[in-house]
């Protein structure tokens, strides 16, 4: 058996440590000591320093001099960007799919209420959170998906403040990617700052003269990125865990097409060399033909692309053989992918679906491929990586909201609960808690 793009594993012959290495992808590279050590100082640097040290840093790490009054995107940057007809056309159609999928999502998180008994009422009030940053990442390419995925959600909510930063095009004089801004402008958010990214984030944490502080930070980015989110929750600044480096994982069985296939697996493969692409399938006459065709279209990438696959698809990935479909929904749940993508014939789909536990999103046959999803169907591509999806979920609207417990008892349901409230204070020693409820009845 020849390998030619996949690293092969068989998950019968794997041990716990081989299987841990398998899904431990990187959290080494964005919790490495000198990375946080170095991040930690920049985010200190920024706190004293506010906008000096964000132009500071804009120089060192990005290569671009600029002054503090020019890290705002002016009004008429944002009116006057523009993209082609065909770019700007496909941006309607992504953001209309994704505002319509969080439109939804928000008439599902409305308020409530119930009796849990006669005379106490308990629910909750929906409200959006107070203010947002939004991070989109540029350098590897230009990414006005990102900045939709994150602003559709945190408009819909209703979000009073939004500030976006974004990077400045590499090598340029402090441009940003027009497409962004045009992004911007459809959304109706005004407050666009050109930073580098760690410097950036720190500066929507704690505020500068230019760029304000807000509560809650969002985006998808680099290893530095990630951790200046990490570090500056230390500093009291909710953020998102963890999206980092992207990584998929295809189930597929012997009904796949191994041209759709391969291709499928380069969605993810071709950004960068520290993604993480797995293919699971009990068939390895389907692993051989989807390796061989891997090869043919690796061809047709320019050479970073094609580079950054082969990391993907080899040394940080692979394709593991298992003994059966039940086999790769465990490795799936395990791995707890970004992206998931399921290729099995039509009879197997509902148990395999239903057998899904762990993943930021599930896309199901081959007519969904993974970039229809990270463009244009409206299900959030923000999605958390490194096994987070055990834990938490992409970003949609929810993201931006928040919770409020109401409750309202009158005096009858107040007098029934007196002798649980009072016991229970009694117990623990707060005199002052049992007396607001023995002075009412007293």
């Amino acid at each position: 058996m020849t390998t030619t793009v996949m690293r092969r594993l068989e998950w019968s012959a794997m041990d716990d440590a081989a299987r841990d290495a398998l899904c431990a992808r990187g959290l080494g590279d964005i919790f490495d000591p000198a990375l946080r050590e170095s991040i930690a100082a920049l985010i200190e640097d920024v706190r004293v320093r506010g906008d000096a040290a964000v132009c500071d840093a804009l120089a060192r790490f990005d290569g671009i001099t600029l002054t503090p009054d020019r890290l705002r995107v002016t009004a008429e940057e944002i009116d006057a960007a523009t993209v082609s007809p065909q770019v700007d056309a496909a941006l309607d159609d992504a953001i209309a799919h994704c505002r319509a999928f969080n439109e939804q999502v928000r008439a599902r998180a409305s308020d409530w209420s119930f009796e849990p008994e006669p005379g106490l009422r308990v629910g909750e009030k929906i409200t959006p959170i107070t203010s947002a940053g939004l991070f989109v990442p540029s350098g590897k390419a230009s990414y006005p998906s990102v900045a939709y995925q994150l602003g559709v959600p945190a408009v819909v909510a209703g979000v009073p403040r939004i500030a976006l930063v974004v990077p400045p095009v590499p090598g340029g004089a402090g441009e940003v990617d027009p497409a962004v801004l045009v992004v911007c402008r459809k959304l109706g958010i005004r407050d666009v700052f050109r930073v580098n990214g760690p410097a950036g984030l720190a500066a929507l944490g704690f505020g500068t003269a230019s760029i304000p502080r807000v509560r809650k930070i969002v985006g998808p980015g680099s290893p530095a990125v990630t951790c200046a989110q990490v570090e500056l929750q230390r500093h009291g600044v909710t953020t998102m865990m963890l999206l980092g480096p992207t990584e998929s994982l295809v189930i597929a069985d012997t009904s796949a097409d191994p041209v759709r296939l391969a291709a499928d697996l380069l969605i993810e493969a071709e950004h960068g060399t520290d993604s993480s692409v797995v293919l699971v399938t009990p068939s390895a006459a389907l692993a051989e033909a989807t390796d061989a065709e891997l090869a043919r279209q690796l061809a047709d990438l320019p050479p970073v692309r094609a580079e950054a696959a082969r990391a993907s698809l080899g040394t940080n990935g692979g394709c593991v053989l298992v003994d059966d479909l039940g086999v790769a929904v465990e490795v799936a749940n395990r791995f707890a992918p970004e992206h998931l993508q399921v290729a099995v014939a039509d009879d197997a789909v509902d148990a395999v679906v239903d057998g899904l536990r762990h993943a930021g999103e599930i896309l199901v046959g081959q007519h969904t491929p993974f970039s229809a999803a990270n463009f244009v169907i409206g299900c959030p591509a923000s999605l958390p990586t490194s096994g987070f999806a055990e834990v938490s979920s992409g970003i949609t609207v929810e993201a931006f909201l928040k919770r409020t417990a109401v409750a309202r008892a009158d005096a009858t349901a107040l007098t029934r609960m007196a002798p649980s409230i009072t016991a229970l204070a009694d117990h623990e020693g707060f005199p002052a808690h049992a007396a607001a409820i023995r002075r009412r009845n007293g």
